[in-house]
């Protein structure tokens, strides 16, 4: 079962944005209704709409109202923690089909930070989109106003209910907001058994491990920080990652009841020494059972191997992605997959700190790091990558790649980048060529992709470190055709999160899997994107829901929001 929604190119969608508002503005003026949040929405001056200019990224953060500062919680960075964090989310929190922004940030703790910043209360936002091309931070009445020090964010609904949750990453105990339905949310961490005492945790992933249609957690921890210690190279700023033990990542169950149960030992997750930054979930060898990696700063990174859902094996070095191509382990930040060369397997980029991974993936478990023959490692070697996601930029149907970068134990800024994807394995650097942002230097972090006027394209958000964000609407991206597919799982659970879906159009094949978190500590739009090209039709589209079920649609028109529901 499927509905369509065919949005407009961006002039028609802001000439439906005036009317929205005209109408908007004479409901509030005639209306003697007294809720007071409906009234602040409705009058809130916004920029109606910014005028494009020629480039392909426009940077409109401040005049769409997105004005997020990220706060490190101290004075000055003085120490490993307050470097790692910034995390962000595209998700439609009150399911009204725009997607709304969710932003990390830290704060001030007594004991944690030596120098008190002049604004100590930093705080996480969550921005609605109001549909006419602005948003509005709605933090404190969605009840997330909270002065939490918060790392990174995963979405997935973990009841079924229809309506995304919310967990957070935090340095002290976890939080899990369940969302009610109503606009609002509930911190339900400790019934839920999802705290994790006072870790550090970083990464963080939704996916079901078993397929009995319940969204499972994987957490992974950082390192014991010890604010005390102080024997370190002093041109560094402060000691590095292996100057502190490291803290054991969690995989949690999930029981149905919004209550979840550790089960990493269960599982066969040993994490002797490792400390994660960015952890995300995908099947990459086509079983049916979701597998995760998990990037690991200065130590091998791990590939576990989902056992049916009976248990998990680190596959990391036996595969080829625990180490870098010049066999090290690397100050690995973020993991996102696609099938960068369209045949039809699970590629995978790491961020790090130089030269980056491309693992391709050749089948039978196993990868071949084509970072250097790609073109991306000479291109990356002068930057520390953080968030990096796979996405189609302009509509071209295959997977360019955009990377956040930022220096490691400083506040120091750089370009951030954007690979195109020109055929052959072969990736090129066109960051110049589409915008003044990307001349930029920002403390980049964490990033999420999504869609945030319908029209097609992606658009990007991006968190600074201790910095103000930006928003890059992308202005031609749709010149070429797309199709966005919301799934909505029925046996597999709510978000269809594990699905494998491929597109035909002629003898031209995409491949991707719904996937929660992805780059550093964000998570894109919940809807999965295609460029098409110039097609003017999808051929064929066939979905592998995680219950095992194979849905297949057939001669389906482009340039549309797709809701696909799996068969009962």
């Amino acid at each position: 079962m499927y509905q369509q929604y065919l949005p407009g190119n961006h002039h028609d969608n802001r000439l439906l944005f005036r009317g929205l508002i005209f109408l908007l503005l004479i409901a509030v003026i005639t209306s003697c209704r007294s809720d007071e949040q409906s009234k602040n929405l409705a009058s809130t001056p916004r920029v109606e709409s910014v005028p494009e200019t020629e480039d392909f990224y426009q940077e409109i953060a401040n005049d769409i109202g997105l004005e997020f500062i990220h706060s490190i919680g101290a004075a000055e960075m003085e120490n490993i923690v307050e470097s790692v964090g910034g995390g962000a989310a595209f998700l439609d929190y009150d399911q009204d089909g725009f997607m709304d922004i969710f932003t990390c940030s830290g704060t001030w703790v007594e004991g944690f930070s030596k120098t008190k910043p002049e604004n100590s209360k930093g705080h996480n936002h969550l921005y609605k989109n109001l549909g006419n091309g602005t948003f509005q931070d709605v933090s404190e009445e969605a009840g997330i106003k909270t002065f939490i020090y918060s790392m990174g964010i995963t979405v997935g609904d973990i009841d079924n209910d229809g309506y995304p949750d919310i967990f957070l990453s935090n340095h002290g105990k976890n939080t899990l907001y369940l969302n009610l339905g109503d606009g609002s949310f509930k911190d339900i961490s400790s019934k839920a058994g999802v705290e994790g005492g006072e870790d550090c945790s970083v990464g963080a992933v939704w996916f079901d491990f078993d397929n009995d249609g319940f969204l499972d957690l994987y957490v992974g921890n950082y390192l014991n920080f010890d604010p005390e210690y102080d024997y370190y190279y002093a041109p560094d700023g402060f000691p590095g990652p292996l100057a502190y033990d490291s803290q054991k990542d969690v995989l949690y169950k999930n029981n149905g009841n919004n209550t979840f149960i550790d089960v990493t030992e269960k599982m066969g997750i040993i994490d002797i020494d490792g400390r994660a930054m960015g952890v995300g979930a995908a099947d990459y060898d086509d079983d049916g059972f979701v597998d995760i990696y998990v990037a690991n700063d200065h130590t091998v990174n791990y590939l576990w191997h989902n056992d049916q859902g009976k248990g998990f094996t680190d596959l990391g070095t036996l595969s080829g992605t625990g180490f870098s191509q010049a066999g090290e382990a690397t100050v690995s930040m973020s993991v996102d997959f696609a099938d960068y060369n369209n045949d039809e397997k699970l590629d995978i980029f790491i961020s790090d700190d130089n030269y980056c991974s491309l693992y391709e993936n050749i089948g039978d478990g196993i990868f071949k790091d084509n970072s250097y023959a790609s073109g991306i490692s000479m291109a990356s070697g002068q930057f520390v990558g953080w968030s990096s996601s796979f996405l189609d930029h302009d509509n071209d149907g295959d997977a360019d790649i955009f990377k956040t970068n930022g220096e490691l134990k400083h506040l120091y800024g750089q370009e951030d980048q954007l690979f195109d994807n020109v055929g052959d394995g072969i990736f090129k650097d066109t960051s110049l060529d589409l915008g003044p942002y990307f001349k930029e230097e920002n403390v980049g972090r964490g990033a999420c992709m999504g869609d945030y006027d319908n029209d097609g394209d992606l658009d990007i958000f991006v968190v600074n470190l201790n910095g103000a964000s930006k928003f890059l609407r992308n202005n031609k991206g749709n010149e070429n055709n797309w199709i966005l597919l919301d799934l909505e799982g029925s046996k597999s659970n709510r978000d269809g999160i594990g699905s494998r879906i491929r597109i035909q159009c002629g003898d031209h094949i995409q491949t991707g899997q719904k996937k929660s978190t992805t780059g550093y500590l964000s998570q894109n739009d919940p809807r999965m994107h295609f460029g098409l090209s110039e097609n003017e039709v999808i051929d064929r589209i066939e979905i592998n829901w995680p219950s095992g079920a194979l849905q297949v649609l057939e001669n389906i028109r482009v340039n549309q929001i797709l809701k696909i529901e799996e068969p009962l």
